[in-house]
């Protein structure tokens, strides 16, 4: 997992992505053998009053790893639920439990309003975030360390196409035709988690931008304009770790979703945009391209 250090301008406009050809190569890393999920209710709380909350488990797509993923479903509402698959920051890669995951920071801020709303939240334990990483992942960098790099990313990918899986056949509560991609404070894992699953109904991607590093097959550039999901950007104007002009506006330009269903806000803030506009926007978008909660 990068850390989030200064780089070098880079002209983004005047890099030239893979052909077909190589790419349908690249793509086939994130592809897997459909294997038995062996799925797991570890345990339910209904102590909320706005939602139950579910911790389960399910076979990784790779060597003999578990999943964890809390899911959120709404009480306010009635299924197949409309459901949103959360990637969170740099933080949970850091963090090393998920036990208290409804009182986490990300949780609250982003994901409780679209719940109270009637959407579930699925909330993934990926590969290196919480119990299932460790320090010296920080270390995994792609400038020193590219092929352990994109091994490592290409496991994260799967476990988001994996999700999926479980969310479509091992849950008849959830609508597995309505589902959405929402992240935060990224770009790179983004722009080929929507350019190779073709299961999603819509995407919010709050303050995303181009990294463009790594070996080829996992290398933003090579997936961005072959993104045709409807995504909502949504970045502060003086935001230093993704600045507009050179990572923002390119991952926007770039973005091969049409230009009447991809769509940009700026906020006149830094890396942190204004809850309210968060949650705001986010609902219209959801509403546009998945349709009004029952």
């Amino acid at each position: 997992m990068r850390k989030f250090t200064p780089r070098d301008v880079r002209d983004f406009y005047n890099e030239t992505p893979v052909p077909d050809s190589d790419f349908q190569i690249y793509r086939e890393r994130f592809s897997y053998d459909k294997t038995d999920l062996t799925t797991r209710v570890e345990w339910r709380n209904e102590k909320s009053n706005d939602w139950t909350q579910e911790k389960v488990t399910f076979n990784a797509a790779y060597d003999d790893e578990r999943i964890t993923a809390y899911l959120f479903l709404p009480k306010k509402a009635t299924g197949p639920y409309q459901t949103v698959i959360y990637f969170p920051s740099a933080a949970s890669f850091t963090q090393r439990s998920s036990r208290d995951l409804g009182t986490y920071l990300e949780f609250q801020h982003f994901l409780v309003p679209l719940v109270r709303s009637g959407r579930a939240v699925f909330y993934p334990v990926y590969k290196g975030t919480f119990e299932r990483g460790n320090n010296e992942q920080f270390t995994i960098q792609a400038d020193t360390h590219p092929y352990e790099h994109a091994e490592f990313f290409i496991k994260v990918v799967k476990d988001f196409r994996r999700c999926i899986d479980y969310l479509q056949q091992e849950r008849p509560d959830i609508d597995g035709q309505r589902l959405a991609y929402v992240g935060f404070s990224g770009g790179a894992y983004a722009s080929v988690i929507l350019a190779v699953e073709d299961r999603l109904a819509a995407s919010v991607l709050a303050v995303h931008g181009m990294w463009g590093n790594g070996r080829p097959e996992v290398n933003q550039i090579n997936y961005l304009g072959r993104v045709k999901v409807p995504t909502l950007m949504l970045n502060g104007r003086y935001d230093l770790t993704f600045p507009y002009e050179t990572t923002v506006k390119p991952m926007f330009d770039l973005l091969g979703t049409p230009a009447d269903r991809k769509e940009l806000r700026l906020y006149e803030t830094d890396h942190f945009i204004p809850r309210d506009e968060f949650i705001k926007e986010t609902q219209i978008w959801l509403d546009r391209y998945l349709g009004p909660v029952r």
